[in-house]
């Protein structure tokens, strides 16, 4: 039931990031992707691609299997069957079988649902956990200025421990220690998770601003629909782990009242 209809859109980015170069290509393809938990399948036959520099979300309610895709592309979980195959600055890698430590080192980074901080470290602490690859390593002091330039409140807290600032800022410390390792392509699960309104506008916007400034690649998880289309270059709908819906824009996701009312229940 995909839509067929290309769209094409023109994003001028703000400058490019940390260890990423102008000639930098970078893209995710994933192909037939089955997987799931012992005996029971979660995924079935996915297919989808994020192009260079596209912001793509992946909706649908709790459940559908959004997470065990994450941790498949990110090689947390290995999938039954099917590809995933990613471009980094221009050379193709497949990512079934490489471990969640390889992934990360050719740059591919996940901000996982929940956050995943250390609550115990200081702000200024878990940022520097997440300069993990060899390249951002070499550049610790640039990526941690950086950091502290695009979120100015994470400077005022630095010192502070992260399990006592709020949702909102703990989000904001979860997207930028993964801004730490230099991605190229960024995994974002349930960035609203727990946070209030005005405070999940204020991730999405942070979202679209990082992918411009940056120019990321980026594929985000996501069950709230209305913020999610403001800032997506496409989409799909995943229902009972299987692609129901793909949508080539958002007007195409926004405007489709299948998608809003049996498959997302709007």
């Amino acid at each position: 039931m995909a839509c067929r209809r290309r769209w094409s859109a023109t994003r001028k980015s703000k400058g490019l990031i940390l260890a990423n170069s102008p000639a930098s290509k970078n893209s995710l393809t994933i192909n037939g992707l089955d997987a799931g938990y012992a005996s029971v399948r979660v995924l079935e036959d996915i297919s989808l691609s994020v192009s260079h520099a596209e912001t793509v979300v992946l909706l649908g309610t709790n459940g559908n299997g959004k997470s065990t895709l994450m941790k498949c592309v990110m090689g947390m979980l290995r999938p039954a069957s099917g590809s995933i195959t990613a471009e980094i600055d221009g050379e193709r890698y497949d990512l079934v079988g490489r471990s969640t430590e390889e992934i990360v080192d050719l740059g591919i980074t996940l901000v996982p649902e929940g956050r995943r901080l250390f609550p115990k470290l200081t702000v200024e602490e878990n940022l520097l956990l997440g300069a993990f690859r060899p390249t951002a390593r070499g550049a610790i002091g640039r990526n941690l200025d950086s950091s502290y330039e695009t979120f100015p409140r994470l400077r005022e807290r630095r010192s502070q421990l992260a399990g006592s600032l709020s949702g909102g800022e703990q989000q904001m410390l979860a997207l930028a220690r993964a801004l730490m390792s230099a991605p190229r392509i960024l995994l974002i699960d349930e960035p609203s998770v727990g946070l209030a309104p005005i405070l999940v506008s204020r991730t999405i916007e942070k979202i679209q601003e990082l992918k411009e400034r940056f120019e990321l690649t980026v594929l985000m998880a996501e069950q709230n629909f209305n913020q999610a289309v403001r800032i997506a270059d496409r989409g799909y709908v995943i229902v009972h782990g299987q692609i129901a819906f793909e949508g080539r824009n958002a007007d195409e996701l926004n405007n489709n009242e299948l998608v809003r009312k049996f498959y997302l229940g709007l």
